[in-house]
C-alpha cells in the first residue's frame, strides 16, 4: 500500500513539474502583438422610431391612464397600417409608468398632479416612411419623438466579412514583421475580436409640448409634404488584437 501511494505522489509530482515547466517556457517564447482593422459604409435598411404618449390630470390617476390608453390605442392602429409584416416590419409598447408628480415648498410636499407614460416602438424597413409616420404619430397624439436609429438587416454578414478582412491583414503584417526580424511564425498566442456598428445620422430627442409638436405637423400637412429624414449610412467595423508566437 506504501509503494503504491508513493507511486501516485511521485505521478502527480511528475505531472506538476511537466506544468510549470510548460508555462515557464510559454512566458519565455517570443512573440508578435498587433492590432488591425477594417470597416466599410452601408445603406441603412431598417429604422427603429421611439414614440411617446404623456397623459396627466390634476385629480385622478384613472382618467390621466384613460386618455393614455386612448391615444396610445389610436397611435398603434394608425402605426400598424403603415407596417409590412411580411418584411419583418412589427410595433411594440414598453416602458408603460404611472405615478404622482409632487411639488416642494420648503419641506412641505404637495400632490402636482397624475402622471401616466407609454412608449411605442416602430421597427421597420420602410425608410421612405419614416418622416410620414413621425407626421402621423404627432397627428393622433404621440408627445415625444424619442429616438431615431437606423441600422442594417445584414449585420452578421458584414462584420463576419470584415474581421476576416482584418484577420488576413493581422496575419500579413505579422509574416512581414516577423521576417524582417529573421524569425517565423510559430502559432497564435491570444487573438480577441469585436465588431460593432455606428449609424452617421441619429434623430434627436423631441421633447416638446404637445402644441409645438402639432404645430410641426401642421406645418408638413399644409406644405403635403412628410418631415424630411435623411438615413445617412451605417459604418460597421470590425477589430483584431492578436498575438502571434514566433521562433
Amino acid at each position: 500500500m506504501k509503494k503504491i501511494i508513493s507511486a501516485a505522489i511521485l505521478i502527480s509530482l511528475s505531472i506538476l513539474s511537466t506544468q510549470a515547466i510548460t508555462a515557464i517556457n510559454e512566458k519565455e517564447r517570443g512573440y508578435i502583438s498587433l492590432s488591425t482593422s477594417a470597416n466599410t459604409e452601408v445603406a441603412p435598411d431598417v429604422a427603429e422610431i421611439s414614440f411617446a404618449v404623456k397623459t396627466s390630470d390634476t385629480k385622478s390617476m384613472q382618467k390621466a391612464t384613460i386618455q393614455n390608453k386612448e391615444i396610445s390605442d389610436k397611435l398603434l392602429t394608425l402605426l400598424k397600417g403603415m407596417l409590412d409584416s411580411s418584411k419583418g416590419d412589427f410595433i411594440k409598447t414598453s416602458d408603460f409608468n404611472a405615478s404622482p408628480v409632487y411639488t416642494y415648498n420648503g419641506n412641505k410636499r404637495n400632490l402636482d398632479k397624475y402622471e401616466v407614460s407609454n412608449r411605442v416602438i416602430v421597427h421597420t424597413k420602410s425608410i421612405d416612411k419614416v418622416g410620414t409616420m413621425i407626421d402621423k404619430a404627432i397627428e393622433a397624439g404621440a408627445t415625444n419623438v424619442d429616438s431615431l436609429n437606423f441600422s442594417v438587416s445584414n449585420y452578421e454578414s458584414q462584420c463576419n466579412s470584415l474581421i476576416e478582412i482584418a484577420s488576413k491583414k493581422a496575419n500579413t503584417r505579422a509574416l512581414i514583421a516577423a521576417k524582417s526580424m529573421g524569425a517565423s511564425l510559430d502559432g497564435i498566442r491570444s487573438m480577441d475580436i469585436s465588431c460593432s456598428e455606428n449609424s452617421t445620422r441619429s434623430f434627436p430627442r423631441m421633447y416638446m409640448a404637445k402644441n409645438m409638436l402639432a404645430s410641426v405637423a401642421d406645418s408638413a400637412s399644409q406644405e403635403s409634404a412628410s418631415t424630411s429624414i435623411s438615413e445617412g449610412v451605417v459604418k460597421v467595423y470590425a477589430n483584431v488584437n492578436v498575438s502571434f508566437f514566433v521562433k
